[in-house]
C-alpha cells in the first residue's frame, strides 16, 4: 500500500514538470517587463520613456500577464497528461472541460448565496476573473484538481459501453462527461472549505500580529500554503480585513496592512512621523518576501547545482538558474518549490518552518522597503532611492538566510538522497546519443525490453524513461544500456527506469512512433 501510494505521488510529481517548466520564463519575462513599465522607472532610466520602448514592453507583459493568469490551466492539462494511463489526449479534453466546470460552478455558488464581490473589491475576498468568469481564486490548486479528476475519469470510464439508446456517449466520449459531473459537486464544496478556511484564518490572526513571532507565524503559513492554492486567502485577509489590523493615520481610520501601506508609502512618504509605522507594515509585504525571492531562493539554487552529479551539472545549471532569476526578476516562487516539493515533501516542510523562523528577526531590524512584489527592481527603488529604510539590515539579514538555507539544503539533498534537479547518473559517452540517432536508441531500448509486446506504459521525467513492463523476465539489462544508458534500474517489479539526462524528452518520442508502427 506505502509503495503504491508512493508512486503515485512521484508521478504526479513528474506531472508537474511540464506547467513547472512554462511558468518560469514565462514568469520570468512578465517580472522583468513589469518592472520595466513602471512609472518610476521610466523617471529613472530616460531610455525607457521612448514609446517604441513602452510598446514593446507593454506588449510582451500584456501577452505575458495572459499567460501567466491562466497557469491552472495548463496544471489542469499537465496532470491530467501525466497521470492518466490511457488514452492522455481525452483525459487533456476532459482537464480543460472539468477547470471550466469548476469556475463556473464556483461562480454559481457566490452567486446563490450572495458572495460574489464588487470588481472593485473581489481582490479583496480572495476572487478574481479567469477566463471571463469571477469566481475564487483557486490558481494552481484548482488546475490540479480538475487535473486528477479528468485522468480518473479517463483511466476509469474510456471504455464504458452504454445502452444502446445511449451508445453514441459511450466510450472516449464518456471521460468527458463523468469529469463534467464530478466538478460540480467539487465546485459547491470548495467555496464552503475557502469559507471556513477564510473565518478560521480572522479567528487566529491575532497571532499573526503578535509583536514577537507573529510575522514568523505569517510566513509559515504562507509558505506552507502555496501547494494548496491558499497563500491568496491569507494575504488578502491580512492585507484589506481586520486581521492586518486597524490603523490611525492622520486622524483617519485605515484597515488592513495594505490600505496603510498605501498612504504611509506613497501619500505621507519617509519624512513623515507616520513612517514609524512602515517597519511593522512592511515587515507582511515586499521586506518579508524579499527575505525569499533574493536570497533563500539563490541559496536553494545553488544547492542544488552543488549537490548534483557531475555528469549533469550542465543540464542543472541552466534550469536552475531559470527558475531562481523567475523568483528574483519576477517574485514567482512556485517553480523552484514546486520543483521539489512532491518529490521531497519534507524537504518542502523544513523550507516553510525555516522561513517562518528566518523573518522574525525583521521585528527588531527596522527595515522599511516597500512594495508588495519583492524583486531586486522593488529593492532598488523602494529601498536605495527611498529615505529611512536601512536597506543595508535587510542584506545583512538576508545573508544569514542565504548560509542557513544553502547548508541545510545541501545537506538534505545528499543526506535523504533526494532526485532534485540535477540529481541523476551521468551519461556515458555514446556515438548514438552525440550523433543524436533517436531512432536507433528507440529500436535498441524496446528491443531490450523484450520488444514492443512486452511494453506496458512508457513515461518519462527530466532525465530519465519510466516503462511499466508485463514480464521484466524478458528484459535484457545489458542491451538496454548499449542505447548509451548511463543506469538501467528496477525501483519496483514490472517497472524500469532508463536514465538519458537531457536527451530523455527526444528519445522518448522516437520510442512513442516506433510503438505506433505494425
Amino acid at each position: 500500500m506505502m509503495e503504491r501510494a508512493k508512486k503515485g505521488i512521484q508521478k504526479f510529481g513528474r506531472s508537474l514538470l511540464l506547467p513547472i517548466g512554462v511558468m518560469a520564463p514565462i514568469g520570468m519575462i512578465m517580472g522583468l517587463t513589469g518592472a520595466l513599465t513602471q512609472s518610476y522607472m521610466i523617471e529613472n532610466v530616460s531610455w525607457l520613456g521612448n514609446s517604441t520602448v513602452q510598446a514593446v514592453l507593454n506588449s510582451l507583459q500584456t501577452i505575458t500577464g495572459e499567460i501567466f493568469d491562466n497557469i491552472p490551466l495548463l496544471f489542469a492539462m499537465g496532470v491530467a497528461y501525466g497521470m492518466s494511463k490511457v488514452d492522455k489526449g481525452i483525459s487533456v479534453f476532459s482537464a480543460v472541460l472539468g477547470y471550466v466546470t469548476l469556475l463556473v460552478v464556483v461562480n454559481v455558488y457566490l452567486t446563490l448565496t450572495g458572495s460574489l464581490a464588487d470588481e472593485e473589491t473581489m481582490t479583496e475576498v480572495g476572487q478574481g476573473v479567469v477566463l471571463g468568469i469571477q469566481t475564487l481564486r483557486l490558481d494552481a490548486a484548482g488546475g490540479i484538481i480538475a487535473g486528477l479528476v479528468a485522468a480518473y475519469c479517463t483511466d476509469k470510464f474510456y471504455k464504458v459501453e452504454l445502452p444502446l439508446a445511449f451508445a453514441f456517449f459511450g466510450g472516449k466520449k464518456f471521460p468527458p462527461m463523468a469529469t463534467f459531473f464530478f466538478m460540480i459537486p467539487i465546485g459547491f464544496i470548495i467555496p464552503v472549505v475557502w469559507g471556513l478556511f477564510t473565518r478560521f484564518l480572522l479567528f487566529i490572526s491575532p497571532v499573526f500580529l503578535n509583536d514577537v513571532f507573529g510575522v514568523g507565524a505569517y510566513w509559515f503559513a504562507h509558505r506552507a500554503l502555496i501547494p494548496f492554492g491558499l497563500h491568496h486567502v491569507l494575504a488578502s485577509v491580512v492585507r484589506f480585513t481586520e486581521a492586518g489590523g486597524v490603523y490611525m493615520i492622520d486622524g483617519q481610520q485605515y484597515i488592513g496592512i495594505l490600505n496603510a501601506t498605501n498612504k504611509v508609502l506613497f501619500d505621507l512618504g519617509p519624512d513623515s512621523p507616520s513612517w514609524s509605522l512602515a517597519p511593522d507594515l512592511f515587515k507582511y509585504l515586499a521586506s518579508g518576501q524579499m527575505l525569499t525571492t533574493l536570497f533563500r531562493v539563490p541559496a536553494i539554487g545553488l544547492a542544488m547545482y552543488h549537490t548534483s552529479f557531475a555528469d549533469n551539472k550542465k543540464m542543472a545549471k541552466g534550469a536552475i538558474l531559470t527558475v531562481v532569476l523567475t523568483a528574483f526578476l519576477g517574485n514567482i516562487t512556485e517553480p523552484l518549490e514546486f520543483s521539489f516539493l512532491f518529490i521531497a515533501p519534507q524537504l518542502f516542510i523544513i523550507y516553510a518552518v525555516l522561513c517562518g523562523v528566518l523573518t522574525i528577526p525583521l521585528n527588531f531590524l527596522n527595515v522599511g522597503i516597500g512594495y508588495i512584489r519583492g524583486t531586486i527592481f522593488d529593492f532598488g527603488i523602494f529601498g536605495l532611492m527611498y529615505e529611512n529604510t536601512n536597506w543595508l539590515n535587510l542584506v545583512l539579514l538576508g545573508l544569514v538566510n542565504f548560509v542557513v538555507f544553502y547548508y541545510v539544503f545541501k545537506f538534505a539533498i545528499r543526506y535523504f538522497n533526494l532526485e532534485t534537479l540535477g540529481r541523476e547518473k551521468g551519461l556515458k559517452n555514446s556515438t548514438l546519443l552525440q550523433e543524436k540517432q533517436y531512432d536507433k536508441i528507440a529500436d535498441i531500448v524496446i528491443q531490450g525490453l523484450g520488444g514492443k509486446e512486452n511494453i506496458a506504459n512508457i513515461d518519462n521525467c527530466v532525465s530519465r524513461l519510466r516503462i511499466d513492463l508485463k514480464d521484466q523476465s524478458q528484459v535484457n539489462v545489458e542491451a538496454v544500456k548499449d542505447s548509451g544508458s548511463s543506469r538501467v534500474f528496477f525501483p519496483q517489479d514490472n517497472h524500469i527506469h532508463i536514465v538519458f539526462g537531457p536527451y530523455v524528452e527526444f528519445i522518448r518520442n522516437a520510442i512513442d512512433e516506433e510503438m505506433k508502427k505494425g
